[in-house]
């Protein structure tokens, strides 16, 4: 049974939240105090001592490198040498590759043909991921193939987000909680604004802002799938909760909202883990009670619904919907 109509728009729910999902992990150690709040490791320029500490190679490592022509410091910042995000990413690779026992004249070539691989713009760029075998490098991203296609055994696989991830918790730590401070404001704003027809677009702008600038914020991706499943975009509201899911993977309403499409397109059955596991999450969701023993009842294991059918009742003991739960007892 379609239970749209008990709750119009709350069926995937909007306001949910006890905060904002999970915040980036942080440490103590103070940010450089030349780098505004809130500074995108990618236009961030970073000292040889920052990059040390955040590679965990010494100083001597980097000036080889320097030397040897592998990754050399691409920008200034006061006046000086500095590294790039960029130059981050070829120095990472070239240390996995050199940990692979890849000879150095091998890891220059390929740090070479990484660096006029790398796409432009920051997020795809963040999507990015970094492959190569010891002789060929690929640059991996959402939007298209590699660019250059790899064979023969795997060695390195980076992903730059987990990079630009690093560079937040390890160098610049005040600037990743402004970060999350900012970006959970935007997903407040747009919470209350999503569920009018006049103001969803603004809703929808702010809610991607948020994820913008703090990709752990799982509800962010809920709530804007919320909006794409409003606006009869089933596909896109399953691949927002999904992203949500990778973040948080626990997170009741995004597996409950996951679960509700696959029960509206008729997979009934991969929809019981997702509402199994919102149950799990969350005691207390009725909804996903009800919408559990619906679809062992759709796969036809009524017996499987029947302590689902009883939890939703002692949960919501009044309401048509309730009668419904009632008469499957």
């Amino acid at each position: 049974m379609n239970r749209k109509s008990r709750r119009d728009s709350k069926v995937i729910r909007v306001a949910f939240g006890r905060g904002g999902g999970r915040l980036p992990r942080v440490d103590a150690r103070e940010e450089s105090t030349d780098t505004k709040p809130g500074a995108e490791p990618l236009t961030d320029r970073f000292t040889a001592g920052e990059v040390a500490r955040l590679l965990g190679v010494g100083l001597g490592r980097l000036r080889t490198f320097d030397r040897a022509g592998v990754v050399s410091p691409s920008g200034r910042r006061r006046g000086k040498r500095a590294y790039t995000f960029t130059d981050l990413i070829q120095l990472r690779a070239a240390q996995s590759l050199l940990a692979k026992r890849v000879r150095l004249r091998d890891v220059t070539r390929a740090v070479g043909a990484l660096k006029r691989t790398l796409p432009r713009g920051s997020r795809p760029m963040l999507e990015a991921r970094i492959v190569s075998d010891g002789e060929r490098v690929a640059v991996r991203t959402s939007e298209g193939p590699a660019f250059e296609p790899m064979t023969g055994q795997m060695l390195l696989d980076l992903e730059v987000r987990a990079l630009r991830d690093d560079v937040v918790r390890v160098l610049r730590p005040s600037a990743g909680r402004e970060r999350a401070r900012s970006a959970y404001e935007l997903y407040l704003r747009a919470s209350q604004l999503d569920e009018d027809s006049s103001t969803m677009d603004e809703a929808e702008d702010l809610y991607r802002s948020a994820i913008e600038l703090d990709p752990w914020l799982a509800i962010a991706y809920t709530n804007l799938g919320n909006i794409r499943f409003r606006r009869h975009d089933a596909v896109g509201a399953e691949r927002l909760y999904r992203e949500a899911l990778g973040v948080d993977p626990k997170q009741p309403e995004a597996q409950y909202n996951l679960g509700y499409v696959m029960l509206e397109r008729g997979d009934a059955s991969d929809s019981i883990p997702l509402f199994l596991g919102a149950i799990a999450s969350d005691p207390k969701f009725a909804d996903a009670y009800f919408n559990v023993a619906m679809a062992y009842e759709q796969v036809g294991e009524p017996a499987k619904a029947r302590p689902h059918w009883k939890s939703y009742i002692s949960l919501e003991p009044h309401g048509t919907w309730t009668e419904i739960a009632r008469r499957h007892l």
